[in-house]
């Protein structure tokens, strides 16, 4: 009996128990008083899992009930937090945004179509057909390659679809685009069958497909 050791101060042992007794229920009526006057729902870093439990999203702790939840936001490790956080949020207001200016482009007038030629020609071996197509830019402008491309039938908005045919179109600033609807047909780009080139002194872009 820890009353009946020598040395021992009679009711030592039931003072410290009382105390502990005491100290315990007023933590308890604490976590009751604050559970019924903070609305924990309004808390923004409460979160509840798949497991039931509560989790802290500022302070990455789990909590098996709310009231523990509740103690945990009493502590120096949740108020630290919360003060950093508030620290960084001035901060943050404090930047005002860049305000990023968007300059217009700049649109170039068109100054209309350029000249053209189409040949048709047909292989005299194996009577394959192909086009040869001459375009004539002598105002495009300066450091820029006159460019080509397919478009699908699906594609263009002028006609209506027709999968039998496809188009080549032809492009350089600061002429309109210009089109031309050929048979949809695979291309063959074997040598001496398919050709690109623009000659920059003559101002005239040819392709051959």
């Amino acid at each position: 009996d820890f009353q009946n050791r020598g040395g021992a101060k009679a009711g030592s042992a039931a003072g410290l128990a009382d105390k502990q007794d005491i100290n315990r229920a007023r933590r308890d009526r604490e976590k009751r008083i604050g559970l019924e006057v903070i609305d924990i729902t309004k808390d923004p870093y409460i979160m509840r899992n798949h497991l039931g439990t509560f989790e802290c999203r500022l302070c990455l702790t789990q909590h098996p009930s709310e009231s523990n939840y509740l103690s945990h936001t009493q502590g120096k490790k949740h108020q630290t937090n919360l003060q950093r956080r508030m620290i960084k949020d001035e901060r943050d207001s404090t930047i005002q945004p860049t305000i990023k200016m968007k300059m217009p482009k700049r649109k170039r007038p068109k100054i209309g179509r350029p000249g053209y030629r189409v040949l048709k020609q047909k292989d005299p071996e194996t009577n394959q057909r192909s086009l040869l197509f001459e375009i004539e830019y002598p105002e495009i402008l300066e450091k820029l390659d006159p460019k080509y491309r397919l478009m699908s039938c699906y594609e263009q908005r002028k006609e209506i679809p027709n999968d039998k045919y496809q188009y080549v179109l032809f492009a350089a600033e600061p002429y309109e685009t210009i089109g031309f609807k050929v048979p949809n047909k695979e291309l063959d780009y074997t040598s001496g069958k398919y050709f690109e080139a623009w000659d920059k002194g003559k101002k005239k872009y040819s392709v051959q497909i």
